[in-house]
């Protein structure tokens, strides 16, 4: 069995979905800490007219020091749900299928959900589905494996039962092959794809939320995620 794990990014951009679909079980470390800085947890990118369209869910940070992610309280203050809303719906007002997900966007921004990651893991289901993938996602919490860095991995390992550990290439110089051979793992990496399809506005920019996808090319996404994948194995 495969395993990979993701921190429960925000509208996440479609290589993010190719490491879950190359899994048997993907689980979400919801339970790690918040980044202090810019991090795709709470922000993502979209396109409009302009070029690239960054949006930020505001987040309670002030004065509480390091939080797990699952403790990230969504800060409702103000008009910004609204406003993110009406910036979308103006940037893909001309988008082909806009309608079909029209709904979603609508309550992904005016739920009032309190929580952070209740938001992106409903985003995450909702994403996952329309892609098709059936691969089993769970939460670090639901497993309950509390412990850190490359310990964490191998729990999380042990604990689903995986022999082998998923993750972008990228991270290669974050983890140790070592560790994970000496815990009968085998560690293997792999490159997303970077997906080209039409878009609106000018030249393509790649690795945008795979809503973008979705808005422009519909049911088509399907087929176009589905034939990259072939090429990983998936």
């Amino acid at each position: 069995m495969i395993l990979s794990t993701s921190q429960p990014y925000w509208c996440p951009y479609p290589g993010y979905f190719y490491k879950i679909a190359l899994s048997d079980v993907c689980v979400l470390l919801d339970q790690v800490q918040f980044p202090r800085g810019m991090t795709w947890i709470n922000r993502n990118r979209f396109k409009n007219d302009q070029g690239t369209l960054w949006l930020t869910i505001p987040v309670w940070k002030k004065g509480l020091g390091l939080q797990q992610i699952d403790r990230v309280r969504i800060c409702h203050e103000g008009r910004w749900a609204t406003k993110h809303l009406k910036s979308l719906m103006t940037a893909y007002a001309h988008a082909p299928y806009i309608g079909q997900h029209a709904d979603f966007l609508e309550k992904l921004f005016l739920a009032k959900m309190p929580y952070l990651v209740q938001l992106n893991i409903d985003t995450i289901h909702y994403l996952a589905a329309q892609l098709q993938i059936k691969t089993q996602i769970r939460l670090q919490s639901e497993l309950q494996v509390t412990t850190q860095g490359h310990q964490l991995l191998i729990d999380l390992c042990k604990k689903t039962g995986a022999a082998h550990y998923l993750a972008q290439r990228q991270a290669h110089k974050y983890l140790d092959p070592r560790i994970f051979e000496d815990a009968g793992v085998e560690l293997t990496l792999f490159n997303p794809p970077t997906l080209i399809y039409p878009q609106l506005w000018g030249p393509f920019i790649a690795n945008l939320s795979v809503f973008d996808l979705f808005l422009n090319c519909g049911l088509q996404s399907v087929r176009i995620f589905w034939q990259a994948a072939a090429a990983l194995g998936a």
